[in-house]
C-alpha cells in the first residue's frame, strides 16, 4: 500500500500547476510562467497507522526539479528562455482521518497537511544571465513560496476526491442474484492501532423482496489473532445463516422432479414400495411420478475447528400425476440431512462447495411407514448426491464478492476454521494502479445542451474563443 501510495503521490505532484510569477525591480520587469515538474526524488517515505482513526504518510528530504519559462525586460532589452530549478529538502507530513460515511462506506473524512522546502536553486543561461542571477533572490524566493503552497492543496484533492472515488468502488449493498442481496456496510468507524486497521462489516444477506429486513445476530464475535498475512476477513455463522434464511424466505429452496427427470431405478423402487397404494388407485398405475423436495425451515450453519457443516430439514412429497386428473399423493416423508461445506476463496469471491454427509428419512404419518421407508434410504441418498447436490452447487458456484476496492486482489489465500467462525487470510496485490481506477470512474465532461430551435450564440469574449 505504501509503494502504490508513493507512486500515486509522485503522479499528483508531477501534475502541480502554479500561477505565473511576475514583478519589478527598478527598471527590470520579469515574468515566470509555464511551470512544469520535470522530476521527483522521493527517497524517504513512511506510511503508518496512528490510533484511533488515522493513517499517516510522511515524505522527507525529497527533491523536485522544475522547468519554467522566463521573460525579462530591461529598458529596450527583451530576453526569453527557460530556467531549470530544483527544490531540495522537501518535507511533507499528511494525516488522513478514516471514518464511516452515511452509506456505511469507508471514507477519508478529513486531511491535515504540512509541507516545507528547505532550499531552492535556479540555474540561469542566456545573454542576460548576470541580470537573472542578480534577480535570483526574488525569483527563487517567490517560486519556493508558491511551490510549498501548492503541494498540500494538490494532495488534499488527491485524498478527499480521488482516493475517495477509489473507495466508492467497494460494494456496500448489492445483489448476489435475482433472489437475494448482501449488506456490507460498516457498523462503526474503523478502529486503528499501531499495527492494524480493523473494519467491522455488517455482512448480512437479505431477500430482495424485503431489503430492509434485519436478522438478529446470535453468533459468536470473531476474534482474529493470526498475523502471517496482510489481511484477514472473518465470517461468523451469522454470515452463512443469513444467506440461507434469505433464500428460504425467497421461496427458492425447493426442487421438483417429474416424469423423465426421475431416475429410472428410483422410479421402479418407488412404484414397488407403494405398490399397494398404486394398485388401489388403478387405473393411475402408469401415471408419471412427481417428487417435490422442499426445505421446511431455514438451514443452519455450524462452524467448528474440525470443519463447517450445514443442517437441513426438509420434506419429500411423492405423488402420481395422472393426465387431466388431480395428483395422487403416495407419501409425505420428512428428511434430515447434514452437508459438509468446503469454503474457499477464488479471486475476490467467497465460494462454498457442499457435499452430502448424513441423510435420514422418516414418515410423518406413522412409525410403521417409517420402517417401510427404510429401504428407500440408500436410493434417495443416491438421488440427492447425483441429482440434487449438483444443482445446489451450481447455484453456489458464483460465490459472493468480498468488499475490496477495484484494482486490489487477494493472493496466497488460506482458510482457517475456528469455534463459531472462520477466517480467510491473504496478501494484497494491486492488479490496477490507483490512477487507472480513478481515470476509469472519472466522470466525463458534460457539454451544455441547447434546444434545437434556439442555437447557441457565439461568444464575443476573445478569452473564451
Amino acid at each position: 500500500v505504501k509503494q502504490e501510495g508513493l507512486r500515486f503521490v509522485e503522479q499528483e505532484l508531477q501534475n502541480i500547476t502554479m500561477p505565473d510569477v511576475h514583478g519589478k525591480e527598478g527598471q527590470f520587469h520579469y515574468n515566470i510562467s509555464q511551470v512544469k515538474v520535470m522530476d521527483l526524488q522521493l527517497a524517504f517515505s513512511d506510511l503508518h497507522f496512528q490510533p484511533q482513526q488515522h493513517l499517516v504518510f510522511n515524505i522527507s528530504n525529497a527533491s523536485i526539479s522544475l522547468r519554467f519559462r522566463r521573460q525579462l525586460l530591461y529598458w529596450f532589452f527583451y530576453d526569453i528562455g527557460s530556467i531549470n530549478a530544483s527544490a531540495d529538502g522537501v518535507h511533507i507530513h499528511t494525516v488522513l482521518q478514516l471514518a464511516k460515511d452515511e452509506a456505511g462506506r469507508l471514507k477519508i473524512s478529513n486531511m491535515t497537511c504540512n509541507a516545507s522546502i528547505a532550499r531552492m536553486h535556479a540555474g540561469f543561461s542566456g545573454t542576460l544571465r548576470t541580470v537573472y542571477e542578480f534577480l535570483s533572490t526574488f525569483i527563487v524566493t517567490g517560486m519556493r513560496f508558491l511551490l510549498s503552497q501548492q503541494i498540500c492543496p494538490s494532495l488534499e484533492h488527491a485524498s478527499l476526491v480521488l482516493l475517495n472515488s477509489v473507495l466508492d468502488t467497494v460494494p456496500v449493498k448489492n445483489y448476489v442474484d435475482e433472489h437475494i442481496g448482501i449488506d456490507y456496510s460498516l457498523l462503526r468507524d474503523p478502529a486503528i492501532s499501531t499495527d492494524t486497521l480493523d473494519l467491522d462489516f455488517k455482512g448480512m444477506f437479505f431477500p430482495r423482496a424485503r431489503e430492509n429486513q434485519e436478522l438478529e445476530n446470535h453468533a459468536v464475535e470473531p476474534v482474529i489473532k493470526e498475523t502471517e498475512r496482510m489481511v484477514y476477513v472473518a465470517f461468523s455463522e451469522y454470515f452463512f445463516d443469513s444467506a440461507m434464511h434469505s433464500y428460504f424466505q425467497a421461496g427458492v429452496l425447493s426442487i421438483e422432479l417429474q416424469g423423465e427427470k426421475v431416475p429410472k431405478d428410483l422410479e421402479v423402487l418407488l412404484r414397488a414400495t407403494f405398490f399397494g397404494t398404486i394398485f388401489m388407485q388403478s387405473p393411475a398405475v402408469d401415471a408419471p411420478l412427481r417428487l417435490v423436495l422442499q426445505v421446511s425451515a431455514p438451514p443452519r450453519c455450524i462452524i467448528k475447528p474440525s470443519g463447517t457443516s450445514v443442517s437441513v430439514s426438509a420434506f419429500l412429497n411423492i405423488s402420481l400425476v395422472p393426465p387431466g386428473r388431480p395428483a395422487i399423493q403416495l407419501s409425505s416423508m420428512a428428511m434430515e440431512t447434514k452437508l459438509s461445506a468446503k469454503v474457499f476463496l477464488q479471486g475476490k469471491a467467497l465460494r462454498v462447495q457442499l457435499d452430502l454427509r448424513r441423510f435420514r428419512i422418516y414418515s410423518k404419518q406413522s412409525a410403521l411407514e417409517s420402517l417401510a421407508l427404510f429401504s428407500l434410504q440408500a436410493p434417495l441418498k443416491t438421488l440427492l448426491q447425483l441429482t440434487i447436490m449438483p444443482i445446489i452447487n451450481e447455484r453456489t458456484k458464483k460465490g459472493v464478492q468480498i468488499p475490496l476496492p477495484e484494482g486490489m486482489d487477494f493472493t496466497k489465500e488460506v482458510v482457517t476454521n475456528h469455534a463459531g467462525f472462520l477466517t480467510v487470510g491473504a496478501d494484497l496485490h494491486f492488479s490496477k494502479g490507483l490512477r487507472e481506477v480513478i481515470e476509469k470512474y472519472r466522470p466525463a465532461p458534460t457539454t451544455p445542451a441547447y434546444p434545437s430551435s434556439w442555437p447557441a450564440e457565439p461568444s464575443m469574449d476573445p478569452h473564451q474563443l
